[in-house]
């Protein structure tokens, strides 16, 4: 199969849905199909060999200065070239300090219009060269915020049938201020009407995103998310049992819920003892964040447990599996409700249990592996009893371990999600478009009101 798979960077930053689709696009390239991972706004940043094409598309500099000065879009395209160049773009802050809440929804809307919008430059271009030098079958949006792109990717790829995934949108869209956050979910709806089909992360994210783009249930096709688990990785030696090791690898920011973690831990170490506990923090950590990562430490500061807490800040790949390997359990009880999970699928792969609030997507994780503990969302009190239950029960915690990295082994690798995927492709490959389906309906419609008149 020729895939093309449109996915958006986050600039310097580690980001979930980016190592998802490069994942997704090494695995089917390993399995024998014709990929190709353009990146758009910055470069991709993963945590394992990229396989992303060099070139950006839809260069972020490119696209706000057409924003902000719609004659921008006139320069002659090698000029661009310079503001588009990889280099620079990593450079960029993509944090909200980068662009106040009224231009992050002028721009929002203004992509969700595609060729209507002030970066149709930017999308014909991208479109061009995709009908140019590679055809693909199947076009894979990388999130449903690029919606816009389907009217002018199907006019030059007529016979190509585009997929868009969803997986974690929402949280983008409550950043957005009013009226932006309204007018950008009804340009969603009504440009979702284009797309063939669409794939989630999680059974869970397709209902709550059926509803916000206002399709059918039966449109959006649950996939899993998956890991490369190396098979020659070696088993994790258990750390010794004090001090008792707990771990939250995310970004730094209140929706991932660090300090109801904080508050646990603080419990936990009135009841049993701060030298027989330790925090250990990882993940990025953005301007916007900072206040709030600051709040946290003069809090542990003030308590006299700063000292029982390790803040590591982006850990690489390396890093990372010495990180997971540290650890007793690792819990990261976000707030929001997350359709994805990677980093407890990796903490679990690493035989590690974890403690996970019940929602999102963490209940269906935790049921296919069986390796962790699900615990009332958003009560510091219930995540202290389930992590203490660990501790003083050391076998429950091997077996859940176990359990975890042979169900993540079972059901989450990059295999299963690919397996997943090619499976929601061809379903789109063997169905009429989206065009032929509305314009089928618009021409019944047509047909009886037609007769309706007649009679």
């Amino acid at each position: 199969m020729k895939i093309a798979i449109i996915a958006a960077g986050a600039g310097g930053m580690f980001c979930g849905s980016c190592i998802r689709d490069n994942a997704l696009a090494t695995e089917l390239m390993a399995e024998g199909h014709d990929v190709v991972l353009l990146p758009i706004y910055t470069p991709m940043r993963t945590d394992e060999e990229g396989v992303a094409l060099y070139h950006v598309f839809y260069g972020a500099l490119s696209i706000y200065l057409e924003q902000k000065f719609p004659r921008f879009a006139r320069i002659p395209r090698w000029m661009r070239g310079w503001l588009d160049h990889p280099a620079l773009l990593r450079r960029l802050p993509m944090s909200s300090n980068a662009t106040n809440a009224k231009d992050l929804g002028e721009l929002t809307l203004s992509t969700l219009r595609g060729e209507e919008g002030r970066q149709r430059a930017e999308l014909e271009h991208m479109a061009r060269w995709l009908a140019d030098h590679y055809q693909p079958e199947v076009i894979q949006l990388s999130n449903s915020m690029l919606l816009g792109f389907v009217r002018e990717l199907r006019r030059h790829l007529p016979d190509a049938r585009i997929v868009c995934a969803l997986q974690g949108e929402d949280i983008f869209l409550d950043d957005l201020d009013e009226p932006y956050r309204t007018e950008v979910i009804g340009m969603m709806g009504e440009r979702a009407r284009e797309c063939d089909l669409f794939v989630s992360t999680s059974v869970f994210y397709a209902a709550p995103m059926a509803e916000l783009l206002g399709i059918d249930r039966d449109r959006i096709v649950p996939t899993r998310i998956g890991i490369h688990v190396p098979a020659d990785a070696p088993e994790r030696q258990p750390p010794p049992e004090e001090p008792f090791t707990i771990g939250y690898l995310a970004r730094i920011c209140p929706e991932k819920g660090l300090h109801r973690l904080v508050d646990a831990f603080e419990l936990l170490c009135e009841r049993i003892g701060a030298e027989r506990l330790r925090l250990r923090v990882a993940g990025y950590e953005s301007g916007r964040d900072r206040q709030y990562s600051a709040a946290l430490r003069q809090r542990l500061e003030r308590s006299g447990l700063s000292g029982r807490v390790d803040w590591l800040g982006e850990v690489d790949r390396e890093q990372k599996t010495a990180f997971l390997r540290s650890l007793h359990v690792f819990s990261v009880p976000t707030i929001y409700h997350d359709p994805k999970g990677l980093p407890v699928l990796e903490a679990m792969a690493e035989a590690v249990p974890v403690v996970q609030p019940r929602h999102g997507a963490f209940p269906e994780l935790l049921e296919r592996t069986g390796g962790g503990v699900l615990v009332e969302p958003d009560d510091a009190r219930a995540l202290a009893d389930a992590i203490e239950r660990l501790l003083r029960s050391p076998e429950e915690r091997d077996e859940l371990g176990r359990q975890g990295a042979a169900g993540v082994r079972r059901e989450f690798t990059t295999e299963t999600m690919a397996e997943d995927t090619l499976r929601a492709y061809r379903r789109a490959l063997s169905s009429a478009s989206a065009v032929d389906s509305v314009d089928s309906v618009a021409s019944d419609d047509g047909r009886a009101g037609a007769a309706a008149g007649a009679g």
